[in-house]
């Protein structure tokens, strides 16, 4: 049966009542505890130290959304819960955390806000700027950096399978935050070393990740700012790093890395490619990175503008997940 007008607005005005069952989901475990097989609601608050009564209240509403089924043994996982199980392939546990707390609840408020002056909203909401306040609250800042890594699984996947690396001996993740990227970029490569750059409070969380994969001897984290300098490679990576400034900001970060890239060298992108007809995350992803940062997703032309202002050209566009590309760029002749 077609949804009705009302129906459909009906669902977008608690959107954030569905976010936030999902985020009490994952901050229960669910995913988890029912990876064996069904389980009582009074055992998983058992398990979790919930309320009794709340924790089977918030199961059949969890059956309702499709996260879990009712059986005759209790609750069971479904196909849709296990997205969020925190060793799933394609996790969306950390992400789901994440995007769900205040650091970003507080900011999305002031959406209309937003439109109507065309600026950022987090100095007014959090009282800074939001890397400000990810540096400023390290739990806050290892979480969205989980977060970003888990969101960019899918997209690292099939972008390792199209860039060129032949020559290179150094990749560096530029903002690499816990070095997702370069890691999957070393593993792919045996021959490659990585850097990876970012804020000091992201450079654990890389060395980390590093050594959990047995790579820690490949990969070097570096605390630093892009905007400053970057380190020198053959391969400087841009992973959702463009999307979070204004153009002027853009073009410093793009001349740093074209000051660093070695000879032969490329610099590869990867963002969201928008148009007029954009459909589906990338145009709400557009009014999120206003809100969030006062900066927007672009169009191929706008990227080619950019590379130009800071004397690199394009070489090469690639479709990956959608709505993302590789966008690989090269210093101007």
């Amino acid at each position: 049966m077609t949804e009705s007008p009302y129906e459909t607005v009906m669902g977008f005005i608690i959107g954030p009542w569905l976010a936030q069952s999902v985020r009490a989901a994952v901050d229960l475990n669910l995913a988890e505890h029912l990876a064996e097989g069904p389980r009582t609601a009074a055992e998983i608050a058992e398990a979790e130290g919930s309320d009794p009564g709340a924790t089977a209240r918030f199961l059949r509403a969890c059956a309702s959304l499709g996260l879990v089924a009712t059986t005759g043994k209790g609750f069971a996982g479904t196909e849709t819960l296990a997205v969020l199980h925190r060793d799933a392939p394609m996790s969306l546990r950390d992400l789901a955390a994440s995007q769900s707390t205040a650091v970003t609840w507080l900011t999305w408020a002031r959406i209309p806000e937003a439109i109507r002056s065309g600026e950022a909203q987090t100095d007014k909401a959090l009282g800074m700027s939001f890397f400000d306040y990810l540096a400023a609250h390290p739990d806050q800042g290892a979480l969205f950096g989980a977060a970003m890594a888990s969101m960019s699984a899918p997209v690292i996947r099939e972008a390792v399978e199209v860039i060129d690396v032949s020559g290179a001996t150094t990749v560096v993740d530029v903002g690499g935050a816990h070095g997702t990227f370069a890691l999957a970029m070393l593993a792919k490569h045996p021959g490659l070393d990585a850097i990876v750059l970012d804020l000091p409070h992201a450079v654990p969380g890389a060395r980390a990740a590093a050594a959990e994969r047995g790579l820690q001897d490949r990969l070097t984290a570096v605390a630093g700012d892009f905007f400053e300098a970057v380190p020198e490679g053959d391969v400087l990576l841009l992973k959702f790093i463009l999307h979070d400034w204004a153009d002027d900001d853009a073009v410093r970060i793009l001349v740093n890395c074209r000051d660093a890239v070695r000879p032969g060298g490329r610099i590869v992108i990867t963002e969201i490619l928008i148009d007029d007809q954009a459909t589906g995350m990338a145009p709400l992803m557009d009014i999120a990175m206003l809100a969030t940062a006062g900066s927007r997703e672009r169009t191929l032309a706008e990227f080619d503008d950019l590379l130009t202002r800071a004397g690199l050209r394009r070489a090469a566009v690639t479709a990956v997940q959608p709505p993302y590309f590789v966008i690989e760029a090269v210093v101007a002749a």
